[in-house]
């Protein structure tokens, strides 16, 4: 048989027994699978001898992918997916580690942390219900480390990293190139990219500097059709209105005034510029700076009916007022290494501050619980010619600004010792400055004691207290407001030694890091709830004492240890065999009061803090070489015990309250299994294919139990009953329950092929992705079926030269399902895959 037909027969074999996660590697011009170096634990080390499930997306992969987002990636990432609502609204899950995703709006005071870290190079970026969109321009590599990393990368790393690596000037290399692309988008506008980069060494040898500068336009898809909105009654009209007849005299409007198609476009620019100073021949010093801008225009989402019940065309909402997001970042690091006798020793600090101001309608919540409250006054239950529901419109506007401090200071031993390791400290700081204003109260300012008094939020209404944004309370629409200042401090120190107890063959892993964490939050929540007046006339009144006001000084901390045990065997070369168990966690937060809440005939108080939930992982992983490195395949098998999980719960329509509440909830099990693959079937064609598997199940079944003393339930199961349906409804999923953004089953396999003519040359390339359905939550409360879903990608291009040019497609079967669908606009909403693309790329080096 013949070498070729033995390697096509291995390959099949392989594939079909695959079903794990993905990897993507460059290939050389050998037949060999070129060598990838990651710095997974904190030493620059073989991809293929680091005893981690990784997935590596090199500078090379993501050209070829035509990626420049983390939305564009995952896809190629099984065992990674996201829950959002557009670009940097959401939270990126590993291993299907997610209970759920609630709005947006005020994540920035009361969003629980995500599980999984965000790092640009050294610098963590977490915030709250907001991921993180760095622009993939001249990046070396994107590395994910799934399972828990709290040994290393501590507390926000809890289910997995996802570290962007950026190029590094070059001491001795001059060079430098550009792409540049334009595209069209299947039921929108056009999208148009530009990115250049240039490495210079000043002083050969010594000194170097490296730019990048990029700008993106993608073009809108989504539109905004024509519709009114009425207070008509019936079970959709909400709350009180919902179960008597609205007033006749009541306002409708209309969205003529910013109806539209394609309202959804985004804009990135950015730019990033490094110098690189070689000290001597031990030390060297890395300082960059870093800019990006995002702006998005619109939503991302879609709407299967639109606010008066009607049917929508596909990508299509009914919005009555502008909506935008405004995300920009700036990130200032610096890097020092050298050595201390053997020691190799790592300095790495940083300073990124981020600032968001995002508006968006909320119309919608017209026919929520409590929206006629705000907005109807004198009304009756039986007689529809009394009283007034005045304009429906509504928005809600959140304006954050985030900083966070690290410093990092390791040693390290040389990696050719028997026994080698690295200890470090840490230290971090993050704060959030939040002000999400809701704007629905719309019945006029009113003076029934005959004083003369509005319906104005005092411009102070935290005495003592900062507040983040004074203007946002001299508007008489504002009905609602979170207003404060998080702090988390995080210090630790941290180590872990390798010792090979038969060299080259057998290795113990032993880490552990110490941490303590300090979490605070000052500021309040000033509303325009119970300043309605009643007696003598039914209007809607100023607060004649002061308004409502739930301020909340919160201090909560915790510290410990989490740990790491592994043992690697190198059987053969070119392929190791590992067990590990690891340890994760993230901090706990703060709710916006404890508030009782009568429930029928019980009560419930909501908590004032909820603690860190943690992670324990059990794994066997293996990666392998073999046919002379032709083939790879690594793969894992693992356990994770998820306890103590931080839910976020709303259901006012269960009598819990019109806030948002977090509590500490089930304990959760995951049981998975991933594998990767990448062949080199010829000198030409590669292929790469990856998938995962995962089973969640609940492995306890709380409830949420009545706390308040004397109340009939206390101590008891509340029996909530949800009003449309008449059943039984509880945040927390019954045993067995599956978590949340958690597809059983993802895989996609991509074949490139590369010839040369003349002097010129070609390649083609072909992949497709599949990802089952899933679920986008874990109880009976806002949960909605995701459905399964296959897409196609493709491209073909040549290459002379220093000059590339290529045609690719995206989604080439134009399949629009939901990617996370939410309630948390008082509306169903539905994130669709964005549409076809297809686009011409051409690049040039030098």
């Amino acid at each position: 048989m013949k070498s070729n037909q033995r390697l096509s027969l291995a390959i099949a074999a392989v594939l079909s027994t695959c079903s794990g996660a993905a990897i993507a590697a460059d290939v050389s011009e050998s037949m060999g699978i070129e060598e990838v170096v990651v710095t997974a634990q904190r030493r620059s080390e073989n991809l293929q001898n680091v005893p981690i499930a990784i997935q590596a997306l090199t500078s090379e992969t993501l050209s070829q992918l035509n990626v420049t987002t983390i939305d564009d990636m995952v896809k190629y990432l099984p065992n990674v997916t996201t829950a959002n609502l557009g670009p940097g609204q959401g939270n990126i899950y590993m291993r299907g580690l997610s209970v759920g995703t609630l709005g947006t709006q005020g994540s920035g005071s009361v969003g629980n942390f995500p599980n999984v870290a965000v790092y640009l190079d050294d610098q963590p970026t977490q915030l709250p219900g907001r991921n993180l969109d760095v622009y993939a321009a001249d990046i070396e590599r994107v590395e994910v480390l799934e399972g828990p990393q709290g040994t290393l990368f501590g507390a926000g790393a809890e289910a997995g990293v996802v570290r962007y690596i950026t190029n590094k000037p070059k001491l001795d290399k001059t060079e430098g190139g550009f792409t540049a692309g334009y595209g069209t988008t299947a039921h929108g506008d056009p999208n148009s990219n530009v990115e250049g980069f240039l490495n210079i060494p000043l002083i050969d040898g010594k000194l170097a500097v490296r730019g990048v500068i990029y700008s993106e336009s993608r073009g809108g898809y989504i539109n905004n059709v024509y519709s009114d909105f009425t207070r008509d009654g019936g079970p959709y009209a909400g709350g009180y209105l919902s179960r008597h007849p609205a007033p006749t005299n009541s306002v409708a409007i209309n969205n003529g005034n910013i109806a539209g198609s394609a309202i959804n476009p985004v804009t990135y620019q950015g730019m990033r510029l490094s110098g690189l100073l070689k000290i001597n021949d031990d030390w060297d010093a890395l300082l960059t700076q870093s800019y990006q801008n995002m702006k998005a225009q619109g939503v991302f989402y879609e709407m299967p009916v639109g606010s008066q019940q009607q049917a929508l065309p596909a990508l299509s909402v009914t919005l009555f007022n502008p909506s935008y997001d405004h995300d920009s970042f700036e990130n200032t690091a610096l890097t020092i290494n050298g050595k201390i006798g053997d020691l190799k020793a790592v300095y790495s600090g940083a300073y990124l501050v981020r600032n968001v101001e995002q508006s968006q309608d909320y119309t919608n919540y017209a026919r929520g619980v409590y929206g006629y409250y705000y907005q109807c006054a004198g009304y009756s239950g039986s007689d529809p010619s009394k009283g007034q529901c005045y304009s429906p419109s509504a928005t809600w506007k959140d304006t954050e600004r985030n900083t966070v401090q690290t410093h990092e200071f390791r040693l390290s031993t040389p990696d050719d010792q028997r026994l080698r390791g690295v200890v470090g400290l840490f230290y971090e700081k993050l704060e959030i400055q939040d002000d999400t204003a809701w704007y629905y109260k719309t019945v006029p300012n009113c003076s029934p004691t005959g004083l003369n008094v509005n319906c104005y939020l005092p411009t102070q209404p935290f005495p003592g207290q900062p507040v983040n944004n004074p203007a946002s309370f001299n508007n008489p629409n504002l009905g609602f407001s979170d207003n404060y200042t998080r702090e988390f401090t995080q210090s630790a120190a941290f180590g872990s030694v390798d010792f090979d107890l038969i060299p080259k063959t057998l290795t113990l892993t032993l880490g552990t890091r110490y941490y303590h964490m300090h979490n605070t939050r000052q500021g309040g929540d000033p509303g325009s709830f119970y300043c309605k007046q009643f007696a003598p006339t039914n209007y809607f009144g100023p607060c004649l004492t002061e308004y409502g006001n739930l301020q909340t000084g919160a201090d909560q901390t915790e510290q410990g240890f989490k740990s790491r045990a592994n043992i690697t065997w190198h059987p053969m070369d070119h392929t190791i065999v590992y067990a590990t168990w690891s340890q994760g966690f993230r901090p706990g937060g703060f709710n916006r009061s404890s508030a009782i809440e009568p429930v029928g005939n019980h009560s419930f108080q909501s908590p004032t803090a909820y603690s860190s939930d943690s992670l324990v992982n059990k794994e066997i992983g293996w990666k392998t070489e073999f046919l002379d490195r032709r083939v790879q395949f690594n793969g894992a098998i693992y356990q994770e015990d998820w306890s103590n999980v931080q839910l976020g719960i709303f259901a006012p329509q269960l009598g819990l309250g019109n806030l948002t509440f977090g509590v500490n909830g089930p304990t959760f099990r995951v049981k998975g299994i991933e594998t990767q693959l990448i062949a080199r079937v010829t000198e030409g064609l590669t292929l790469t294919s990856s998938a995962s598997w995962n089973s969640s199940s609940q492995q306890n079944a709380p409830a949420l139990l009545g706390n308040v003393p004397g109340s009939d339930y206390y101590n008891k199961p509340l029996p909530l009953i949800d009003p449309i349906t008449l059943h039984s409804a509880t945040p927390f999923g019954p045993l067995g329950a599956n978590l949340a953004n958690s597809p059983p089953f993802q895989i996609n396999l991509r074949a490139r092929y590369e010839w040369s003519f003349d002097n010129y040359k070609a390649f083609w390339q072909l992949g497709g992705v599949h990802q089952s359905h899933s679920y986008t939550s874990t109880g009976t409360i806002n949960g909605f079926e995701l459905p399964a879903w296959t897409t196609y990608d493709g491209s073909i291009g040549i290459a002379k030269d220093s000059w590339t040019a290529e045609v690719f497609g995206q989604n080439l079967s134009d399949v629009n399902k939901s990617l996370f669908t939410s309630s948390a606009q008082f509306i169903k909403t539905e994130t669709p895959m964005r549409p076809r693309v297809m686009g011409l790329r051409i690049g040039y080096k030098f």
